[in-house]
């Protein structure tokens, strides 16, 4: 279990940014969870499904489990890889097709099911329940959205393995079982999202000062609504032209929030390049 901070801000007209803040110690604790909990081997993997008795979504988490941890450690030698050498070159295929992953699939991956309550910073001049109504509709179109591509992406895993034929590493299929577990994990993220956004109707729309006010009854709110005027200040400070924020506001808001620039400014380039085909 554990509380996870969610930055939400306007970052060009109607088109908001939703980021969860950086917490670098919950992450390497996942990933060593993960890393001692998967089997090492598909000969291990065999004996767990084949000797215990578990349910089925037991073991289906499992196989997920295994299989990731097996993606996670590919990549990481890929990272390592000597520059110039082949598998380096691949690294670098892997990167041009995650720069295409949309962040708010990025965003919907890290609500983990372990997150059990969510405080939710936004800019004071925004409405309470408008940001609630936005973190219910991105949930509920992820649940969608990520459910349709995630059996699309499972359905086109056997068309890749032609690929085997050929003496190179099979992108193709190795890229289609990225996308399969990527999606699985984002559709994770809609429906945690939503139970959260979901429970306790009353209690969602309180800001931190009302919260402080019903503290001795000690009453368990499953998130928090904590309007900043830091981030407003942020907000206001400086937009450029076309009512975008500058590249300069989004570093200094990532830097006081946590959040990783990187995936923030996806959501500029996606904004500016949707308006470019309209």
């Amino acid at each position: 279990m554990s509380s996870a901070r969610v930055v939400v801000f306007p970052i060009k007209g109607r088109s908001w940014c939703f980021s969860r803040s950086i917490d670098s110690s919950a992450h390497l604790e996942s990933n060593s969870s993960l890393s001692s909990s998967a089997p090492s081997t598909l000969r291990d993997l065999w004996k767990n499904l084949s000797s215990n008795s578990k349910p089925m979504a037991a073991n289906a988490q499992l196989l997920i489990d295994f299989v990731s941890n097996k993606m996670n450690k590919a990549w990481t030698g890929l990272e390592k890889a000597p520059e110039g050498s082949f598998k380096n070159k691949i690294h670098g295929v892997g990167l041009l097709l995650l720069s295409r992953v949309k962040p708010s699939e990025i965003f919907l991956k890290s609500i983990s099911k372990d997150v059990t309550r969510m405080e939710i910073t936004y800019p004071m001049s925004l409405n309470a329940r408008l940001v609630r109504r936005r973190l219910r509709h991105i949930a509920i179109r992820g649940s969608i959205i990520h459910k349709k591509y995630m059996y699309g992406s499972a359905t086109l895993l056997p068309l890749t393995t032609v690929f085997m034929v050929l003496p190179l590493p099979n992108i193709p299929f190795f890229w289609m079982l990225f996308r399969t577990y990527s999606h699985w994990r984002a559709l994770q993220g809609s429906e945690k999202l939503l139970q959260l956004v979901s429970d306790g109707s009353e209690a969602r729309s309180l800001n931190t000062e009302m919260k402080h006010e019903i503290s001795n009854k000690m009453i368990e709110l499953p998130w928090v609504l904590e309007p900043s005027k830091e981030l407003e200040e942020f907000i206001r400070r400086r937009r450029k032209a076309d009512d975008s924020l500058s590249n300069c506001v989004i570093s200094d808001i990532c830097k006081t929030f946590d959040l990783n620039a990187h995936d923030v400014l996806k959501y500029k380039k996606v904004c500016l390049a949707e308006e470019s085909t309209r």
